[in-house]
C-alpha cells in the first residue's frame, strides 16, 4: 500500500499504449463484492484464495500480451505466486521506506483492512518476498509518479 503501484501502472501502461489491470478491482468484479466486505465474511484467507484464482487467470490470459498488471502489496504471500511471477512475468518491485508509505497513505486507509498499526510488521515480513518475486527493483523515495514511470522504462526496455 502506498508504493504507486495503481499510478504509476497506470502512467506506465499509457507510456507503452497497453491495457492497465489491477488486481484488486479484478477481484471486486469477479467477487461482486468490495475488498472490505471479503474481509468481513471470508477473512484473508478466502481473499488470498480468490486473489489466487485470479492472478494465475491473469497471467495466463496476458501470456502473449503485453499489459501492466498492479498487484496487491499481498500477493507475494499467495503460495506459487512468487514463483509465478518470476517465470511468467516482468516483475517490478516498487520500493519505498515505511515512513514514506505512510506519508503516502494519509488520510487514504479507508477501505484497506490491512492498513493498520501490524503494517510495519507485514511490510518487513514481505519484503524478502517481493525482492524473490522482481526482476526489477526502483528505488521510489522523492521520485514522481512519471519520474518512477521513466526510470521502468530506461530499466526494462
Amino acid at each position: 500500500m502506498g508504493s504507486g503501484k495503481t499510478t504509476v501502472g497506470q502512467s506506465l501502461a499509457d507510456a507503452l499504449g497497453c491495457p492497465f489491470l489491477d488486481l484488486d478491482q479484478i477481484i471486486v468484479k469477479k467477487a461482486g463484492r468490495s475488498i472490505p466486505e471479503i474481509f468481513a465474511a471470508d477473512g484473508e484467507k478466502g481473499f488470498r484464495a480468490l486473489e489466487k484464482q485470479a492472478l494465475e487467470k491473469t497471467v495466463a490470459k496476458y501470456a502473449e500480451n503485453t499489459a501492466v498488471l498492479a498487484l496487491g502489496g499481498g500477493t507475494v504471500t499467495v503460495p506459487g505466486a512468487v514463483q509465478l511471477l518470476q517465470e511468467k512475468t516482468l516483475c517490478i518491485y516498487l520500493e519505498a521506506s515505511f515512513d514514506t508509505l505512510c506519508q503516502r497513505l494519509e488520510g487514504q486507509r479507508e477501505g484497506r483492512p490491512l492498513a493498520d498499526e501490524g503494517m510495519a510488521e507485514r511490510m518487513a515480513a514481505r519484503e524478502p518476498l517481493y525482492r524473490a518475486a522482481a526482476q526489477v527493483t526502483i528505488d521510489t523515495e522523492g521520485l514522481s509518479p512519471e519520474e518512477i514511470t521513466d526510470e521502468i522504462i530506461i530499466d526494462c526496455l
